[in-house]
């Protein structure tokens, strides 16, 4: 004869298993999308000699000469 009690019990216990279950897994599947993220950018990020010292900032470019212009302090 289980008691209401002992069968309260087993539901909760139940019920933390089933969340315990949740979090390993979606743990897992983040950490595999991390792990993914990570490879993909080591790889995308590679730069050449020319490209790393090449210059990027154009003083006289129309965007830059736009920007100035827009925002007067």
């Amino acid at each position: 004869m289980s008691s209401a009690k002992d069968q309260e019990n087993a539901t909760v216990t139940a019920r933390r298993d089933f969340l315990k279950a949740m979090a390993g897994t979606s743990a897992a599947a983040a950490a595999v999308v991390v792990g993914a993220d990570a490879a993909e950018a080591q790889t995308a990020g590679r730069e050449n000699r020319n490209e790393r010292t090449k210059a990027r900032y154009q003083a006289n470019s129309a965007n830059v000469q736009a920007f100035y212009r827009t925002n007067r302090y």
